[in-house]
Protein backbone atom coordinates (compact mmCIF):
# COMPACT_ATOMS: atom_id res chain seq x y z
CA UNK A 1 0.00 0.00 0.00
CA UNK A 2 1.38 3.44 -1.11
CA UNK A 3 1.36 6.70 1.74
CA UNK A 4 -1.36 8.36 -1.00
CA UNK A 5 -3.40 5.11 0.00
CA UNK A 6 -3.60 5.96 3.37
CA UNK A 7 -2.58 9.62 3.95
CA UNK A 8 -5.70 11.13 4.32
CA UNK A 9 -6.61 14.05 2.04
CA UNK A 10 -5.35 17.43 2.92
CA UNK A 11 -6.71 20.76 1.82
CA UNK A 12 -4.96 22.20 -1.52
CA UNK A 13 -2.20 24.72 -0.48
CA UNK A 14 -2.10 27.95 -2.69
CA UNK A 15 -1.22 27.93 -6.17
CA UNK A 16 2.09 29.76 -7.07
CA UNK A 17 2.12 31.01 -10.75
CA UNK A 18 5.81 31.88 -10.41
CA UNK A 19 6.41 28.10 -9.22
CA UNK A 20 3.91 26.29 -11.76
CA UNK A 21 6.15 28.16 -14.68
CA UNK A 22 9.40 26.75 -13.41
CA UNK A 23 7.72 23.26 -13.43
CA UNK A 24 6.38 23.47 -17.22
CA UNK A 25 9.87 24.53 -17.54
CA UNK A 26 11.66 21.78 -15.61
CA UNK A 27 9.16 18.92 -16.92
CA UNK A 28 9.54 20.46 -20.34
CA UNK A 29 12.99 20.32 -20.15
CA UNK A 30 13.05 16.23 -18.68
CA UNK A 31 10.43 15.50 -21.65
CA UNK A 32 12.94 17.37 -24.49
CA UNK A 33 15.88 15.30 -22.62
CA UNK A 34 13.85 12.18 -22.94
CA UNK A 35 13.29 12.81 -26.82
CA UNK A 36 9.96 14.42 -27.16
CA UNK A 37 10.16 17.70 -29.38
CA UNK A 38 10.69 21.23 -27.21
CA UNK A 39 7.48 22.28 -27.30
CA UNK A 40 5.05 19.22 -27.29
CA UNK A 41 6.91 18.75 -23.98
CA UNK A 42 6.31 21.98 -22.40
CA UNK A 43 2.71 22.05 -24.08
CA UNK A 44 2.12 18.80 -22.27
CA UNK A 45 3.58 19.67 -19.06
CA UNK A 46 1.79 22.96 -18.94
CA UNK A 47 -1.82 21.40 -19.71
CA UNK A 48 -0.86 18.49 -17.00
CA UNK A 49 -0.13 21.46 -14.32
CA UNK A 50 -3.47 23.60 -15.57
CA UNK A 51 -6.24 22.64 -12.75
CA UNK A 52 -8.96 21.33 -14.97
CA UNK A 53 -6.60 20.12 -17.60
CA UNK A 54 -8.49 22.11 -20.57
CA UNK A 55 -7.10 25.12 -22.57
CA UNK A 56 -7.07 26.45 -25.81
CA UNK A 57 -5.03 27.52 -28.39
CA UNK A 58 -4.78 30.78 -27.48
CA UNK A 59 -4.30 29.67 -23.27
CA UNK A 60 -1.63 27.30 -24.21
CA UNK A 61 0.63 30.27 -26.62
CA UNK A 62 -0.24 32.64 -23.59
CA UNK A 63 1.42 30.65 -20.71
CA UNK A 64 4.00 29.30 -22.90
CA UNK A 65 4.81 32.25 -24.72
CA UNK A 66 4.71 31.47 -28.15
CA UNK A 67 2.70 32.24 -31.06
CA UNK A 68 -0.80 30.30 -31.52
CA UNK A 69 0.09 28.93 -35.20
CA UNK A 70 3.19 26.82 -33.24
CA UNK A 71 0.29 25.48 -30.53
CA UNK A 72 -1.15 23.95 -33.59
CA UNK A 73 1.76 21.42 -34.15
CA UNK A 74 2.26 20.70 -30.73
CA UNK A 75 -1.39 19.82 -30.39
CA UNK A 76 -1.20 17.75 -33.08
CA UNK A 77 1.63 15.75 -31.94
CA UNK A 78 0.20 15.33 -28.34
CA UNK A 79 -3.03 14.22 -29.81
CA UNK A 80 -1.12 11.42 -32.18
CA UNK A 81 0.55 10.05 -29.16
CA UNK A 82 -2.47 10.03 -26.45
CA UNK A 83 -1.46 12.47 -24.24
CA UNK A 84 -4.38 14.58 -24.73
CA UNK A 85 -8.17 14.66 -27.25
CA UNK A 86 -10.13 17.75 -28.73
CA UNK A 87 -13.12 18.63 -27.46
CA UNK A 88 -15.29 21.57 -28.91
CA UNK A 89 -16.18 23.59 -26.15
CA UNK A 90 -20.75 23.49 -26.50
CA UNK A 91 -22.08 26.34 -27.85
CA UNK A 92 -18.85 27.83 -29.66
CA UNK A 93 -16.43 27.17 -32.47
CA UNK A 94 -13.61 27.08 -30.32
CA UNK A 95 -11.41 24.24 -29.81
CA UNK A 96 -10.18 23.38 -26.17
CA UNK A 97 -7.25 20.41 -25.47
CA UNK A 98 -7.69 18.25 -22.42
CA UNK A 99 -4.88 16.02 -21.19
CA UNK A 100 -6.44 12.51 -21.35
CA UNK A 101 -6.95 11.06 -17.37
CA UNK A 102 -4.18 8.90 -18.06
CA UNK A 103 -2.26 9.73 -20.59
CA UNK A 104 0.68 7.79 -19.52
CA UNK A 105 -1.25 4.55 -19.67
CA UNK A 106 -3.07 5.23 -22.97
CA UNK A 107 0.30 6.23 -24.74
CA UNK A 108 1.96 3.06 -23.06
CA UNK A 109 -1.32 0.81 -24.15
CA UNK A 110 -0.90 2.12 -27.58
CA UNK A 111 2.45 1.49 -27.84
CA UNK A 112 1.86 -1.83 -30.30
CA UNK A 113 0.21 1.05 -32.67
CA UNK A 114 2.93 3.26 -32.79
CA UNK A 115 5.91 0.57 -33.25
CA UNK A 116 4.04 -2.01 -35.47
CA UNK A 117 5.31 -0.11 -39.01
CA UNK A 118 8.58 0.60 -37.77
CA UNK A 119 8.55 -3.25 -36.76
CA UNK A 120 7.00 -4.50 -39.86
CA UNK A 121 9.72 -2.41 -42.12
CA UNK A 122 12.52 -3.79 -40.04
CA UNK A 123 10.88 -7.29 -40.37
CA UNK A 124 10.39 -6.61 -44.03
CA UNK A 125 13.68 -5.70 -44.68
CA UNK A 126 15.48 -9.09 -42.95
CA UNK A 127 14.76 -10.81 -46.89
CA UNK A 128 16.19 -7.78 -48.33
CA UNK A 129 19.88 -8.44 -47.21
CA UNK A 130 19.80 -11.81 -47.71
CA UNK A 131 17.87 -13.53 -44.71
CA UNK A 132 18.50 -14.48 -41.31
CA UNK A 133 21.29 -15.99 -42.02
CA UNK A 134 23.44 -12.88 -42.46
CA UNK A 135 24.75 -10.53 -39.78
CA UNK A 136 22.59 -7.63 -41.39
CA UNK A 137 19.63 -10.27 -41.47
CA UNK A 138 20.09 -11.21 -37.70
CA UNK A 139 20.79 -8.29 -36.35
CA UNK A 140 17.35 -6.58 -38.45
CA UNK A 141 15.23 -9.71 -36.83
CA UNK A 142 16.58 -9.61 -33.39
CA UNK A 143 15.21 -5.44 -33.66
CA UNK A 144 11.26 -6.70 -34.85
CA UNK A 145 11.80 -9.63 -32.60
CA UNK A 146 12.96 -6.58 -29.49
CA UNK A 147 10.04 -4.73 -30.79
CA UNK A 148 7.70 -6.97 -30.73
CA UNK A 149 8.85 -8.07 -27.40
CA UNK A 150 8.68 -4.61 -25.45
CA UNK A 151 5.38 -4.51 -27.33
CA UNK A 152 4.11 -7.10 -25.46
CA UNK A 153 5.67 -6.09 -22.36
CA UNK A 154 4.32 -2.53 -22.40
CA UNK A 155 1.07 -4.25 -22.06
CA UNK A 156 1.34 -6.17 -19.65
CA UNK A 157 2.59 -3.52 -17.41
CA UNK A 158 -0.44 -1.34 -18.84
CA UNK A 159 -2.49 -4.12 -17.54
CA UNK A 160 -0.80 -4.68 -14.15
CA UNK A 161 -1.29 -0.72 -13.20
CA UNK A 162 -4.81 -0.74 -14.01
CA UNK A 163 -4.75 -3.09 -11.64
CA UNK A 164 -2.93 -1.72 -8.91
CA UNK A 165 -4.29 1.50 -9.53
CA UNK A 166 -7.55 0.02 -8.15
CA UNK A 167 -5.75 -0.57 -4.66
CA UNK A 168 -4.68 3.24 -4.39
CA UNK A 169 -8.27 4.36 -3.88
CA UNK A 170 -9.33 7.95 -5.11
CA UNK A 171 -7.10 10.25 -6.69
Amino acid sequence: MTARATTPPRAPAPRSEDEVRAFVERLGSALTDAGMARLPARAFAAMLADEDGRMTSAELADVLEVSPASVSGAVRYLSQVLFLHREREPGTRRDVYVVREDAWHDAIVNMRRTYAPIQAAIASGVDAVGGPATQAGERLSSSADFLDFIADEMTAIAQRWEEHRKTLGPT
